[in-house]
């Protein structure tokens, strides 16, 4: 009975709640408190258990005072407290309780394989006890125990310690802090060389040209299309494998599918534009054949392979290829166009993105819910309001700056018509956009907004009528009687109208691009991702770094072909137009040119 009884407490409590000293995992449920009592002779312990336990009190004897005091012998030399000043009392004891926790939890790791082994006798479990102190482990026995837990109980009263385990969780705090603290650095510093990475990457490949900026937009489409499918993947690969064949095959078939279509029709475009390219014309023309064949082999594929008792499944996982493609293929399908229209079009969105991501990160730990308390948007907590205002100023005033210096140079503002694998000068004749002149704001949007914040403005001239005449327009002179405000006035000399294009796009980065991120974190809190995956290290995955850009570059294209180049004719495309009509259509198109 004695070694069931004993057995049947260390079972409803741990090593250290035993002799009232609470483990981490005690501490933080609280499950049961302990008392430990000293009698010269025996030793009592009575263990209480939590009401969630439904455990009654237990009372336990060790086997006789001689083996007590046999046993006492040794640990008491092994426990004697030294002989310690006052300033190093509380770190000892701190350091003890450590010690001690580990000792109590060896020691009944050691009981509990031990009571296995002798069949649950416990006179020879108190033996094997014995046996075991003469190893080279050194595993104390319970009497050792007992009294190291009473002495840390008498140390606890005379040195008005209310809870020794403040102590330990304190040091155990500390040290977990220092480690903290190195992570964190490590951290940072593993962030911080692998964004400088990444900008010296994306500057060498802009530095390279146009064919090389390609060749790295189509390495990120490939790493954003793996990592975003990868998301299901992994989380249903117990019903995939060996039960859909051809499941990833048949995906990957959809995205050769859909990037064989875009930028083959990217590369005839390319082809068009250029005479020197036309001999290619004749093979070109096959390129919409060609992809239709492709779909249609792939659509045949997807659907022979669906399984009877998986079709939902299958289709929600062809529903999530295809908006995948939609975000990836599709919103990029227009971003090589930036690039051969001007390697400013491909340069300015990525910047603005990145720095509206750096301001409002900026606003956010400085400004954050000091002046706005309300939650910004749920599927993302730690965004801030401060930080989306504080982003969008910054961006418009970056982008402002960012698009004059780029327009000075020809590198990024001529387009490009040819494949050509060595960088070489470009020369062309810029367009409108990019040559300075003095830009008269509209009269129209100052009535937006209330006169006295317009006349803040700087620049901003009040125009007024004299004596009520519209045609008589001058600018207004305080306390002159005659003058009547007419429209307020803003000239800017020496102007770039890029600049006006950059804050248009400035705005979309700061107000509709940092949707895109928000997408990225509501499917990573919907498949319990903290990234999409680990290829950047301190970054996350690719995706994890384009969330933002994708919408971005798309909305670039529609910006430039609606205000900066609405016409899409050119003499090459001309060209190419007229050797496609026939003999008799070309003669007509010559004498209808000679007419003109």
């Amino acid at each position: 009975m004695l070694g069931l009884r004993r057995r049947t407490a260390r079972k409803n409590s741990s090593s250290d709640e035993s002799f009232g000293i609470p483990t981490a995992a005690a501490t933080n449920t609280a499950s049961s408190t302990t008392a430990t009592t000293t009698s010269p002779t025996n030793r009592t312990r009575i263990t209480s258990s939590s009401a969630s336990s439904g455990t009654s009190p237990t009372t336990h004897h060790d086997a006789s005072s001689s083996n007590h005091h046999h046993g006492n012998r040794k640990s008491k030399q092994r426990m004697k407290r030294p002989n310690l000043t006052a300033p190093n009392k509380l770190l000892a004891l701190s350091s003890s309780s450590l010690s001690l926790t580990q000792m109590l939890t060896k020691s009944m790791n050691h009981n509990l394989k031990d009571e296995k082994e002798d069949n649950y006798n416990s006179h020879d479990s108190i033996n094997i006890h014995s046996k075991s102190n003469s190893n080279s482990k050194q595993v104390p026995t319970d009497v050792t125990i007992i009294r190291a837990g009473n002495e840390m109980l008498e140390w606890n009263k005379k040195y008005n310690v209310d809870d020794i385990i403040n102590i330990q969780q304190v040091a155990a705090a500390a040290t977990t802090d220092g480690k903290k603290d190195e992570s964190k650095l490590h951290k940072i510093f593993i962030r911080l060389f692998f964004g400088i990475l990444m900008v010296v990457i994306f500057l060498s490949h802009l530095y390279m040209g146009h064919v090389y900026l390609c060749g790295l937009i189509f390495f990120t489409e490939v790493m954003l299309f793996r990592e975003l499918v990868k998301v299901r993947y992994n989380t249903f690969f117990y019903i995939i494998e060996e039960t859909i064949p051809l499941f990833r095959t048949t995906q990957w078939l959809w995205f050769w599918t859909a990037i064989f279509y875009t930028y083959s029709d990217f590369v005839v475009e390319v082809i068009k534009g250029n005479t020197s390219l036309h001999y290619l014309l004749d093979y070109a023309r096959f390129q919409t054949g060609f992809s239709f064949l492709l779909y249609s082999g792939t659509f045949v594929l997807t659907i022979a392979t669906i399984q009877p008792g998986y079709i939902r499944f299958q289709l929600n996982q062809l529903c999530w290829t295809i908006l995948v493609l939609c975000l990836t293929v599709g919103q990029l399908k227009y971003i090589m166009h930036n690039v051969y229209n001007g390697l400013f079009w491909f340069t300015l969105p990525i910047m603005l993105v990145v720095s509206n991501d750096s301001f409002a990160w900026l606003a956010g730990i400085t400004c954050g819910r000091k002046f706005i308390q309300r939650e910004f948007i749920s599927i993302s907590p730690n965004k801030t309001w401060e930080g989306f205002i504080g982003g969008w100023i910054g961006t418009m005033i970056f982008g402002w700056h960012l698009a004059r210096f780029m327009a000075k140079y020809t590198w990024m503002i001529c387009p490009e018509t040819t494949f050509s694998l060595l960088p070489g000068s470009l020369e062309c004749e810029p367009n409108h956009v990019f040559q300075p002149a003095t830009n008269i704001f509209p009269s129209q949007i100052f009535e937006l907004i209330p006169s006295g914040i317009a006349q803040m403005i700087p620049g901003v001239v009040d125009i007024c009528m004299i004596d009520g005449n519209s045609m008589n327009l001058t600018a207004c002179v305080s306390g002159e009687d005659r003058h009547t405000h007419h429209h307020f006035e803003l000239v800017l000399k020496d102007l770039y109208p890029v600049q006006i294009h950059a804050l248009g796009l400035s705005l979309f980065a700061s107000f509709v691009a940092p949707f895109g991120g928000f997408l990225a974190s509501a499917i990573k809190r919907a498949y319990g991702l903290k990234d999409f995956a680990s290829f950047i290290p301190g970054h996350g995955g690719v995706m994890d770094r384009m969330d933002c850009q994708l919408l971005m570059a798309l909305c670039t294209w529609v910006h430039y072909n609606t205000f900066v180049n609405m016409t899409t004719v050119s003499v090459p495309k001309m060209i190419y137009m007229y050797k496609l009509m026939k003999e008799t259509e070309q003669e007509e198109f010559l004498k209808r040119i000679g007419e003109l």
